[in-house]
């Protein structure tokens, strides 16, 4: 007969792979004599029910081939695309290798359509801090971060910087009475405040949700470990500002830091959970998991971090509410801005999520509060809107030591001697947060000049922050 090969056996229901190598082996070794036309129906039923072939003498161990091939658990895996998206850095030359290579990782995800590296990007876990990256019809869980919204909030009063400087002790009288930090802790049901969003409808979504609730109003109000703090400071406008109109002048101003306590932490572990089992990337990807926005995870997701992206902002108006109510200050302005988040954004004519993991959003004419460390000045600014960085600035000066190695490194004597020279009081923290381990804000204020334009310049000079250093929920 005609030899069967494997375009024939394609035709008729094969497949590419080893069975199809099998199958022609087994033929030309046991059939290539026999009639064509019946050797190919045989194999075409053996294709479409292999089970049927499992005693006959020639064809039972293909047929069990078949049958385990087809059973076989399917490589569920997402493909990465070959080569990585372009993306925009800004002070490359500051930003490690690490952070650059976790970008390029993020920049080949199938959902990406654009991104950028802010100059106080560093390694972290899934997207880099200072990573921003735009995604289609996409939300990333670990692309927001494990502290779901956290931000910076800023209250300037109408009193001046010497009433500070006389009264220091009634400052620091205030600041520990009406602040709580650290890992776990809250308040007690006769000291809790409220607010509007514990009443809110996504605390009923899901039990899971729901179990939460209790946690989140006992924390409302406080701030975590880590590099949360809240700070007094003296915040000077070189010229008056007629958006916030504020005239030219050295205010005092409160500052503070801080996220969505443990609930945006147990949010943010059970959907990259979530996200993991649906989403199978390679394994150096698999921390960027993304869920499908049109799926029931995904506007689970969308709801669930929006709720903790409010919390987080009205912890944020308690403490500054019970600060400015125990000063009796006037409020000039308060700004806020927050990080670790995703937002729905009209990028180059198309809607898309922009996630911002340690990024502070810059759109044209939009506030943000970048602050260096607890020696070095913070800024207040106001976005340009710059299309290559996805309207983007970068959210503080950034790591240069990790927590472990500011540890090593770093003695209390160097720390309390950096503190004493910028005549600044500090409450609480470890060695982890020392000003050492942080960028240069001015070498990275310097980077993003294209970014955003400085309003304002912030000096801390009393910081609190956790006792416990660098736990967080």
């Amino acid at each position: 007969m005609n030899r069967i090969n494997g375009n024939d056996l394609l035709a008729i229901g094969f497949t590419q792979g080893k069975i199809l190598g099998l199958a022609l082996e087994v033929l030309e070794k046991n059939y290539h004599d026999a009639d064509r036309d019946i050797v190919l129906s045989m194999m075409k039923s053996l294709a479409e029910k292999p089970e049927l072939y499992l005693d006959h003498e020639i064809l039972e161990d293909l047929a069990t081939k078949m049958i385990e091939e087809a059973n076989a658990p399917k490589d569920e895996t997402i493909d990465l695309n070959e080569t990585a998206k372009e993306f925009a850095v800004y002070g490359q030359e500051h930003i490690d290798e690490g952070a650059v290579k976790q970008m390029n990782i993020a920049m080949r995800l199938p959902v990406t359509v654009a991104g950028a590296l802010m100059p106080d990007a560093h390694q972290g876990y899934g997207l880099p801090i200072g990573g921003v990256l735009a995604a289609k019809n996409a939300v990333i869980p670990y692309g927001v971060g494990v502290d779901i919204g956290c931000r910076m909030a800023l209250s300037i009063f109408d009193i001046p910087e010497n009433h500070y400087f006389e009264n220091p002790d009634f400052y620091k009288r205030e600041l520990i009475a009406h602040t709580r930090f650290g890992a776990g802790h809250g308040f007690l049901r006769k000291e809790r405040a409220e607010h509007a969003v514990l009443d809110r409808n996504e605390f009923n979504m899901t039990q899971f949700v729901k179990n939460l609730h209790d946690k989140a109003w006992s924390q409302l109000g406080s701030s975590g470990g880590g590099n949360h703090f809240v700070e007094w400071g003296i915040i000077e406008f070189s010229e008056e500002d007629k958006p916030l109109n504020i005239a030219a002048g050295r205010y005092l101003a409160l500052l503070s830091h801080s996220g969505s306590r443990g609930l945006g932490a147990t949010l943010a572990g059970h959907y990259t959970r979530v996200a993991k089992d649906i989403c199978k990337l390679p394994k150096d990807a698999a921390n960027l998991a993304y869920l499908d926005m049109n799926s029931e995870a995904g506007q689970e997701y969308w709801l669930a971090m929006n709720l903790a992206g409010d919390y987080a902002s009205a912890c944020h108006e308690v403490i500054h509410e019970k600060m400015a109510k125990a000063i009796g200050g006037q409020l000039l302005a308060k700004v806020e801005n927050h990080h670790n988040f995703a937002w729905k954004e009209i990028w180059n004519g198309e809607e898309v999520i922009v996630h911002r993991k340690g990024a502070t959003p810059a759109g044209k004419g939009v506030m943000g509060i970048i602050p260096g460390s607890m020696t070095a000045p913070g800024f207040l600014v106001r976005g340009k809107g710059e299309d290559l960085a996805i309207n983007s600035a970068s959210h503080g000066a950034g790591r240069q030591m990790s927590r472990t190695q500011a540890t090593k490194n770093i003695s209390h004597q160097d720390m309390k001697a950096i503190l004493q020279a910028n005549n600044v009081t500090l409450i609480g923290a470890g060695l982890d947060e020392a000003p050492m381990a942080y960028k240069d804000i001015n070498v990275v204020m310097n980077a993003q000049k294209d970014l955003v334009d400085v309003v304002a310049k912030f000096t801390p000079k009393m910081v609190r922050m956790a006792d416990d250093g660098s736990k967080e929920d």
